[in-house]
C-alpha cells in the first residue's frame, strides 16, 4: 500500500511535547475550533521524520499553518518535500496562512470539514 514510515527523528516527541505547551496564537485558536469538530485530531504530532500541526490520523489529513517565513523560497520548497513525503504516506496535507486563521477562521474549517468529507481520504 504505502511505503513504510521511517521511524520517528530522535528528539521529535520531545520537540512536539514543548510546541504542544507553548502553542503559538494562531495554533491556540485553530485547535480550539478543531476539537468542536467530530474528527479526532492531535496536534503537534510526529509523522515519521516531521511533526505536524495538526494530524487527523483516520481521516489522513494534515493541516499546516504558514506563518510569513513560509515565503521564503528554501522555506517554500522544503513544504514542498514534507508535503510530497506525506502524500506518500497517504496524507492529505492543507496549508492555511496565519492571516487566513485569523480573519476568516470560518472558511478555514469548512476547507477542513470538505476535506474530512471527501471519499478521497476515505480510502484507508
Amino acid at each position: 500500500m504505502f511505503a513504510k514510515a521511517p521511524r520517528i527523528k530522535a528528539g521529535a516527541t520531545a520537540r512536539a511535547r514543548r510546541m504542544r505547551t507553548e502553542p503559538t496564537w494562531t495554533e491556540a485558536k485553530l485547535w480550539k475550533s478543531l476539537r468542536t469538530l467530530k474528527a479526532h485530531f492531535r496536534r503537534q504530532v510526529p509523522i515519521g521524520p516531521y511533526v505536524a500541526d495538526f494530524a487527523c490520523h483516520s481521516a489522513r489529513l494534515v493541516v499546516e499553518i504558514d506563518g510569513g517565513v513560509h515565503q521564503l523560497p528554501e522555506v517554500a520548497l522544503r513544504d514542498m518535500e514534507r508535503d510530497g513525503w506525506l502524500a506518500s504516506q497517504g496524507y492529505r496535507v492543507l496549508r492555511f496562512e496565519v492571516r487566513q486563521i485569523e480573519h476568516d477562521l470560518d472558511s478555514v474549517l469548512a476547507a477542513i470539514q470538505s476535506a474530512l468529507a471527501s471519499p478521497s481520504n476515505r480510502s484507508h
